[in-house]
């Protein structure tokens, strides 16, 4: 049924695959990895773009002006700043002790009025012993 030129097709054509599939194996994933490098490369020259526009921004004084206004609550010399509190979500003073503090409580609070608050609590349950 085989013949002796079909046997030696066979053989050379398996040795081919042989020979080639490692190589070709090994350039499908180099080109797998320079997809995406290039893919890599791309977003990183985007976020360096948008990087560089900011920090041009920040060159501009009226931006870093208005930056400190609204995430610092800055005023300029001469300005009155007026700061609206809900009344649902604003507290009355608290009371340590034997007067009021005047601090408030929750997230507007100050995390070192808490420290002296806790020392202060602290100082007076040892005075009592």
């Amino acid at each position: 049924m085989f013949t002796a030129r079909a046997l030696v097709l066979g053989v050379v054509a398996g040795l081919a695959f042989v020979l080639v599939y490692p190589t070709a194996q090994s350039y499908l994933a180099q080109r797998a990895r320079l997809t995406s490098a290039q893919q890599e490369l791309a977003e990183a020259r985007l976020t360096n773009a948008n990087l560089e526009n900011e920090l041009e921004r920040w060159s501009d004084p009226a931006y870093v002006t208005s930056q400190a206004r609204s995430r610092l609550s800055f005023v300029m010399p001469g300005e009155r700043a007026y700061r609206v509190v809900d009344p649902d979500v604003a507290v009355e003073p608290v009371t340590v002790g034997d007067g009021p503090t005047g601090t408030l409580t929750g997230p507007s609070r100050v995390w070192y009025v808490d420290v002296w608050t806790s020392v202060t609590i602290a100082g007076e349950a040892g005075e009592g012993r």
